[in-house]
């Protein structure tokens, strides 16, 4: 899939308006050897454990892009090389972070994309603790399972719908 941010702004300015298109704030680091990725979201919220990110990455992806609402925390890491790994092994498109990811040098060699808020070199801690396919608000946008997701150089964008 081959596509622009910007151009998808231009077009769509009407989606923009009535709220059906959101521009995540531009707060998020680019990861992974895909610069650009497109999919359905996978929605999680978790707050510094990520169990649940693992038994999710471990699924067949399918081309989906895993939202994980971390709280923004900046205190433990959520994703690690081994996830990484893992996504690209299982088809995930790519994974936005709202939090941080660790072992970002694993993480750049997968094929995958990631944007997160930072790195941080701690692992979270493993209680099994989180919520999945629900909606989730990331730095004030609302995503909802099933909502597209595209990322690339200029930004990240949530859409109602797929848009060509």
């Amino acid at each position: 899939m081959t596509f622009a941010t910007c151009d998808i702004c231009d077009a769509n300015e009407d989606k923009l308006g009535n709220g059906t298109l959101a521009v995540l704030p531009p707060i998020f680091q680019k990861f992974g050897m895909q610069l650009s990725f497109a999919g359905p979201a996978t929605t999680l919220k978790v707050f510094e454990d990520n169990v649940l990110v693992r038994s999710t990455l471990e699924t067949p992806g399918n081309g989906h892009v895993l939202v994980i609402d971390g709280g923004g925390s900046l205190r433990c890491a959520l994703v690690g090389g081994n996830l990484g790994v893992l996504a690209e092994k299982n088809g995930w498109a790519g994974i936005i972070v709202n939090g941080c990811i660790r072992d970002s040098e694993e993480i750049n060699a997968c094929d995958i994309g990631v944007r997160a808020l930072a790195t941080h070199p701690q692992r979270s801690v493993r209680k099994g603790v989180g919520d999945r396919d629900l909606s989730v608000s990331i730095a004030g946008v609302a995503i909802h399972p099933g909502d597209w997701i595209y990322a690339d150089a200029d930004g990240v964008l949530v859409s109602k719908e797929k848009l060509d």
